[in-house]
Order: structure tokens, then C-alpha cells, then sequence
């Protein structure tokens, strides 16, 4: 079964280590992760996904605002770019080992982050990147 994902959601798996906004939030997210461990595939969507549900319902949720949306817009430039691949709400992607690799790789020097710039995880995802990524729980 495939894991419904909006596109700057590509860049927080790969530093996701186990933190979140509530603790609804972070269960989800760990049950996403292992179904992408096991090797579900990824289809792209715009506007919220599979890891946006807990939040849905918060009256402050930001899922939907025009900066999130421009959020998702550089991600899926950055990230087709990176891979060479034209990507679209509806496309497939697999994040298998290697492709995690050539991720990580383009977060850790930069060349993807443009998307993160105005987030509010964006120190926490630079101490997990410069740490090699230790601790992260997608593996591919």
C-alpha cells in the first residue's frame, strides 16, 4: 500500500528521528516511517498527507497555508532536479537505500534545503545532518 506524502515531507524524512509536534503527531509519523521501511512506495500529493493527519484537526494548523504549500513547491524542484526525474502530484517514487543516499548526501551540503529555509525544525535537521544522520528511523 502506498504512503501518500506531499512533497517537502521527502526532506523531514530524512533527518526524522523520533520528534514531532505532539505525541499523536510523532506516533503517526513512526508508523509512516516503518511502512516506507518495509518498502512502500511514495505517491506524491499536494496539500496535506499521511503525516499532516494528527494536525488536521488543530485550530492553529498550518498543513494548508500558502508558505506550506511554497514549502512543497522548492522540494519537489529540488528534489527532481537532484534525481533527474519529473515529479508531480500523482508520481511514485521509491525510497529505497540508494535514493536515501543521494538525498542525504544533497541535504547534508545544502543543495535541497531551500524548501526549509523558514521551518521551525530546521536547526534540529542541521545537527541530525552534520551528525551523519545518527539516529535517524527512515533506513530504505
Amino acid at each position: 500500500m502506498t504512503v501518500r506524502l506531499r512533497a517537502h515531507h521527502l526532506l523531514c524524512l530524512l533527518t526524522y528521528v523520533g520528534k514531532g509536534y505532539t505525541p499523536a503527531f510523532v506516533a503517526n509519523y513512526g508508523r509512516v516511517v516503518a511502512r516506507l521501511n518495509a518498502g512502500a512506495p511514495v505517491v506524491l500529493v499536494e496539500g496535506p498527507d499521511e503525516i499532516c493527519a494528527p494536525m488536521l484537526g488543530e485550530p492553529d494548523c498550518h498543513c494548508r497555508n500558502a508558505s506550506v504549500v511554497a514549502r512543497d513547491a522548492q522540494a519537489l524542484a529540488d528534489v527532481a532536479a537532484l534525481l533527474g526525474l519529473h515529479l508531480s502530484a500523482g508520481c511514485e517514487v521509491r525510497l529505497d537505500a540508494v535514493r536515501l543516499a543521494t538525498l542525504r548526501a544533497a541535504f547534508a551540503a545544502g543543495t535541497i534545503r531551500a524548501a526549509c529555509a523558514s521551518c521551525q525544525w530546521s536547526g534540529l535537521c542541521t545537527g541530525i545532518a552534520a551528525s551523519s544522520f545518527a539516529g535517524v528511523r527512515l533506513t530504505g
